[in-house]
């Protein structure tokens, strides 16, 4: 190959070396190891191939809608072939009452069986058909096509490679244990296969054996880095449960701690007590009780001498931490201190200073805590809220400000599918809480179109009159910023027209509003001053008000389902019923109207994520990492659940069996280990 197609191949399809083009797989085959009758072929028929003699050929037509037709006949009918281009060079290789093998994508043209610029071939009794085995099809570019390197000509690039290469090239990476428990083919002649496949069942054992290398690989990578992290990451001690710990646990305690929350906690109090440094993943439903765990673990580190910080992505967030954790320690002696981008410059002085010396036992922030000038003189702990909103360089800032690596907890909200967990998390320590606090009542979830409009805005009245708040959210999609904020002051207006003032008083809040304004119309919905908040989804994360029980969400066909669940989560904080609306428009697409059904039926965070994840697919749910975990070229973790399972505890007893891969079973998986390319995991920053 020249280097302008090589060029090409590696700037369109990133197939830099053999390799690169052997993991560039088919997307599908066409069976060519056999003839249709032409009789047989019908409107459903995909592809064809058949054998005849042609009738005819003539060039018909004039100018743009010249063409060659020929007319190729079997025991069974005729068939049509079209030529639109190269119809002189094309008739010169036809002769009429010769043989042809003729291959192609089925078009009915005036109820006549056609194929429009077909593969074929001269058929002999001496060439007979030789194909033995199923036609692979490859994904290309326009550009590629242009320069000769079509799904043709890629396929025949890959053959040659093939018959090229032998099995020392393509070396097995799988130990021969888990070859014999799987059942699985050797690596080479999967490769095979999965091109050139003799049949289908070879195909799709071929298929199976690359796609559980890569997620047996995938969870082999993350187990060992778990494992290395056990055994060899030092950590800070907390050796004891002291008297900060036990008193706010049997005095200050605002209710009793669900079964779920307890094991969290003894899961954490395990992995801080063992010298090495915790790397924990913490997940909850929104209302779960994360806050109450990270804040006994910070008493924890306070009761062992050492500070923690808690990280929000967001200044509202972040308050909403401080005056919670604030209230609840407010009868104990622990300084809380709260540090933004707008804290005031004598305040900050007076922070820093306390963190230096080692007075200030919990500092809460935002981003403004990772910069240079925040020391700390003691960081045991670090609690991230919502992570995925934070970059990896600006976590790695953290971890440098203390000798000895800090504690991490990462907590989510997001509701993370199990599958994807197992994947895209697992080199994390991953703990669930699963239950809700008790007393709390499930929100009702109701969809409504957009012709009950009046009802709905009725019951908001009587839920107003009875001294409720009311959210009512529209969609923000940044690619139509303009519209969005027409459509937005357009509902604003209409919301006005049934609560008029002074009777009603609304606050609205949206991204173009300067941080100060919107920090003042959320502070008078939170302080109970204003009874509806119209906004854009910025009210996702981070407004707590109990007194809060309707939420409207506006074309909520526009929301995915982990946003609609998160929106959700905004009421039913208080005691009272809570209700949430989804308005929609009467034209539903299918996928829209599965979202809000499953919305309708549920209230359960991790069926609602697993749903959304096979709806959507792993690389678009929020907070899949910079992992490199997702990137397979087959494997799926939705369609492969079966799959990744036994990878995972196959991979899980592999390492625990042997942690450093030196057993001469597991040489040749260490070996390939060492020379793949891999994006690095982020609890190597984490």
């Amino acid at each position: 190959m020249g280097p302008l197609r090589a060029d090409l191949l590696k700037k369109e399809l990133s197939i830099f070396t053999f390799g690169d083009l052997l993991d560039h797989f088919p997307f599908r085959h066409i069976d060519r190891t056999k003839l249709n009758a032409i009789g047989d072929i019908t409107p459903a028929t995909d592809f064809a191939q058949v054998a005849g003699v042609i009738t005819s050929h003539e060039i018909v037509g004039q100018r743009q809608g010249k063409r060659l037709v020929a007319q190729l006949k079997d025991k069974t009918g005729v068939i049509e072939l079209t030529w639109f281009q190269g119809h002189s060079w094309v008739q010169k290789q036809l002769e009429t009452g010769q043989s042809y093998l003729a291959f192609g994508r089925i078009t009915f043209y005036n109820g006549i069986p056609q194929i429009v610029h077909p593969d074929f071939e001269v058929l002999t009794p001496e060439k007979p058909l030789e194909k033995n085995f199923l036609e692979p099809v490859y994904s290309t570019t326009e550009k590629l096509k242009s320069k000769g390197l079509g799904a043709r000509q890629l396929a025949k690039l890959t053959f040659q490679l093939l018959g090229m290469i032998r099995e020392k090239d393509v070396e097995e990476n799988l130990p021969d244990d888990i070859l014999n428990q799987t059942e699985l083919m050797s690596r080479f002649r999967a490769y095979n296969q999965a091109h050139f496949p003799q049949n289908i069942v070879e195909y799709e054992n071929a298929v199976r054996r690359i796609k559980f290398e890569e997620l047996f690989i995938a969870q082999v990578r993350m187990n060992l880095l778990r494992s290395s992290r056990h055994r060899f990451s030092q950590g800070v001690l907390f050796a004891k449960v002291g008297d900060m710990f036990n008193e706010f646990f049997a005095k200050h305690l605002p209710f009793e701690l669900t079964n779920a929350q307890k094991r969290v906690i003894k899961e954490i109090r395990t992995d801080t007590a063992r010298g090495r440094q915790m790397n924990r993943l913490l997940q909850g439903d929104v209302g779960s009780g994360k806050t109450i765990v990270a804040v006994l673990i910070m008493l924890l580190a306070a009761d062992n001498g050492f500070q923690s910080c808690m990280m929000a992505p967001t200044e509202i967030l972040a308050q909403q931490h401080f005056q919670t954790i604030s209230s609840l320690l407010e009868q104990m002696n622990v300084p809380v201190r709260l540090l933004t981008g707008s804290t005031k410059t004598a305040e900050r002085k007076k922070i820093l200073s306390e963190l230096q010396q080692g007075s200030l036992n919990i500092l809460i922030g935002t981003h403004a805590v990772i910069e240079d000038v925040v020391e700390f003189k003691n960081l045991g702990l670090v609690v991230i809220d919502e992570q995925h909103r934070f970059g990896v360089a600006q976590r790695a800032k953290m971890w440098k400000k203390a000798s000895i690596p800090p504690h991490i907890l990462v907590m989510t909200a997001t509701p993370i599918p199990r599958t994807l967990a197992m994947t895209a998390y697992g080199d994390l320590d991953y703990s669930v809480i699963d239950e809700m606090p008790p007393g709390r009542q499930p929100i009702t979830t109701v969809h409504r179109y957009e012709t009950h409009r009046s009802k709905v805005m009725d019951f908001i009245k009587s839920e107003i009159q009875k001294g409720r708040q009311v959210y009512i959210i529209f969609p923000l999609i940044e690619e139509s910023a303009k519209l969005d904020y027409e459509n937005l002051m357009k509902g604003y207006e209409n919301v006005k027209a049934y609560f008029p003032e002074p009777k009603y008083w609304i606050s609205m809040v949206h991204g173009r509003q300067p941080s100060e304004q919107k920090g003042i119309n959320m502070k008078r919905f939170v302080q109970h001053d204003t009874q509806i908040m119209v906004s854009t989804t910025v009210i996702e994360v981070g407004v707590n008000v109990p007194n809060a029980s309707v939420m409207v969400i506006e074309s909520a066909e526009k929301f995915g389902l982990s946003q609609l669940h998160q929106l959700r989560g905004r009421v039913g904080r208080g005691a009272e019923k809570s209700y949430c609306i989804l308005l929609t428009g009467s034209k539903l697409g299918k996928d829209a109207r599965e979202r809000i059904s499953i919305m309708t039926k549920t209230n359960n965070g991790f069926e609602i994520a697993e749903k959304d994840l096979e709806l959507r697919g792993p690389g678009e749910i929020e907070g899949t990492r910079q992992s490199g975990a997702l990137n397979f070229k087959l494997a799926s973790i939705v369609q492969d659940r079966d799959l990744l399972e036994i990878a995972k505890n196959l991979a899980a007893e592999v390492v625990e069996n042997d942690p450093d891969l030196i057993s001469a079973e597991n040489l040749r998986l260490k070996n390939f280990l060492r020379y793949q390319k891999g994006a690095v995991m982020w609890s190597k920053i984490s």
